[in-house]
């Protein structure tokens, strides 16, 4: 099967290059890698994605399911694409029958480049929206709702953040633009910027059914002695939620799962580790994207069996 992307970044000579862009909509075929002439009309990637995305449940109802992936800084588009596969491919495994898509936007592939990248990450967020959460969240009908669910790893979660924060500003004219589940994985933003009174991330709680933040306190890419980091604040993919957040809100603390991880990992991360293993180990992690599957279809925190709940109520990952 294809894979679906949205690419903001610039294109030169033919090739893509790490400035923003106009949007294109790519359909690159299995097996290869990303390329500008991949790209096809607007209207023909909505009209692919919605039919892809529409399957039929047990009780052989038609729902619709799209699931938009934010990558982080540092990221070439192989590694991209890359990533992209891990999380479709391991979400099939578990069932999902709907359409992964992930949001491309002009993260430098050069070391030391996490500043750039920040500034190029909100100039392209407002496109996540307008030209792709909004349209399809907006292709509902009387038998068939569309599910818009997002992920963000990384700097995903400032460029969702950002998309989300200036979407309402704007007053986009579908003012009824929603997602189902947003979920954050070592997620770079600060951790008390997502509390419940912040006016930074209200807009996030406001356009989503649930958000679902993944923690682990062993992320050496988002410690604040980071060269990269330095002078910020606690990140949310380190330290969690904090502790003024709705009731929609849940933490997921991935700090315990990660020590038995990387002390046995052959179970369950059978094709090795991408990037920075601490921060990226959750691209073809087998405990996370089950736990990541039964939150798009809709799971009740609670039950996940991924996870353990404690007698105050926090939940951390525990796999089998």
């Amino acid at each position: 099967m294809s894979d679906y992307l949205m690419s903001v970044r610039a294109v030169r000579n033919g090739a893509f290059v790490a400035d923003v862009g106009p949007t294109k909509f790519l359909v690159t075929p299995d097996g290869q890698a990303v390329a500008p002439a991949q790209s096809i009309t607007a209207a023909a990637w909505y009209k692919a994605v919605r039919a892809d995305a529409v399957w039929a449940n047990a009780q052989g109802e038609p729902r619709g399911d799209v699931l938009f992936i934010v990558h982080g800084y540092n990221m070439s588009e192989a590694e991209v694409l890359q990533r992209h596969r891990l999380i479709k491919d391991g979400l099939a495994e578990f069932g999902f029958k709907g359409v992964i898509v992930s949001f491309d936007w002009p993260s430098d592939d050069k070391t030391l480049a996490y500043l750039p990248d920040r500034h190029r990450a909100k100039d392209s967020a407002f496109k996540l929206v307008t030209d792709g959460i909004a349209y399809l969240s907006g292709q509902q009908t009387p038998t068939c709702s569309i599910n818009v669910h997002v992920l963000g790893h990384s700097t995903g979660a400032y460029v969702i953040r950002e998309a989300f924060d200036d979407a309402d500003d704007a007053g986009l004219p579908n003012s009824a633009w929603n997602v189902s589940q947003m979920l954050f994985a070592a997620g770079d933003v600060s951790s008390a910027s997502m509390s419940d009174d912040n006016p930074s991330t209200d807009s996030l709680y406001r356009h989503c059914v649930r958000l679902t933040n993944y923690a682990n306190r062993h992320d050496q890419a988002l410690d604040i002695s980071n060269v990269k980091r330095v002078g910020t604040a606690p990140r949310v993919g380190r330290v969690g939620l904090p502790g003024n957040v709705p009731a929609s809100a849940v933490n997921v603390d991935c700090t315990t799962y990660y020590e038995r991880l990387i002390a046995d990992s052959a179970h369950d991360q059978p094709g090795g580790f991408v990037g920075l293993q601490s921060h990226s180990w959750y691209f073809g992690n087998r405990v996370f994207t089950e736990d990541l599957f039964a939150v798009l279809i809709g799971t009740d925190r609670s039950v996940i069996q991924t996870r353990e709940v404690a007698a105050d109520g926090s939940i951390a990952l525990r796999g089998e």
